[in-house]
């Protein structure tokens, strides 16, 4: 009696062309959602920065704004966002977020007698998303990025 061999020729092809969109899927939503969160924590830190120039610089410092505006662009340049002095977060020429930081310290929600700084950003991820998102995996990442910081300025 003669076995014959059953032929497996393209059954590689075949499963690698099933397995293969979800592999894919998976290692974008992996790169994306990765990426997404260090930007976040670039956020939490330009904000953080933003906000430590009011608790050293000096009391009545004619450029406070400015310099803390200037270090929320530092914090955020990796990424090619900037923070205008008008409160608008921009990815080159679009806008994609806001900034708040104030011109002076005011006083704190929780302490009338001392004065605070908040900055706060907020970034709209899910319509400008630094990278390219795999077809339909869009939806898993966050609509909007916020943080702020409120400090004590001492004076």
């Amino acid at each position: 009696m003669v076995r014959r061999r059953h032929r497996e020729d393209g059954s590689a092809a075949v499963e690698f062309a099933l397995i293969a969109p979800l592999f894919i899927a998976l290692l974008f939503g992996i790169i994306s959602y990765g990426y997404m969160l260090s930007f976040r924590q670039g956020i939490s830190q330009a904000a953080a920065e933003g906000a430590r120039v009011f608790a050293v610089a000096p009391a009545g410092s004619p450029t406070l704004k400015a310099d803390a505006v200037a270090a929320v662009n530092r914090s955020l340049s990796s990424y090619g966002i900037t923070c205008t002095t008008t409160g608008t977060l921009k990815k080159g020429a679009s806008t994609v977020g806001t900034c708040s930081v104030p011109s002076t310290a005011t006083a704190c929600a929780n302490n009338a007698a001392a004065r605070c700084a908040r900055v706060e950003i907020t970034y709209s991820y899910r319509a400008n998303p630094l990278v390219p998102s795999f077809p339909g995996l869009g939806i898993t990442l966050p609509q909007t990025l916020r943080y702020d910081t409120t400090v004590q300025v001492n004076s």
